[in-house]
């Protein structure tokens, strides 16, 4: 295995890591749905099975994660402009 194959696999195993560590988190109720923190584990997580996915082929898994990343780059979006509009009435 050479370098990128090996940085491949652990973009691979870091994005599962933080997709199941933020559902952990959710689950547990350490984080909301509405939390930057969970919506960027969600975000960088996809992001690595996206890479990970493409990489060997597996383009349902690689498309399913880019949906993913979407939404959590959406729910993101929207928490950021929620608060800059409560700041921004005070």
């Amino acid at each position: 295995m050479n370098a990128v194959e090996i940085a491949v696999e652990v973009v691979g195993w870091a994005g599962a890591t933080l997709i199941l560590l933020a559902y952990l988190l959710l689950s547990a109720g350490k984080l909301t749905g509405q939390s930057l923190v969970y919506q960027g584990m969600n975000v960088v997580g996809a992001a690595g099975f996206v890479i990970n996915g493409w990489w060997h082929g597996a383009l349902p898994s690689a498309a399913l994660n880019v949906l993913w990343l979407l939404i959590g780059a959406i729910a993101t979006w929207r928490i950021l402009k929620k608060r800059g509009s409560s700041t921004s009435a005070m």
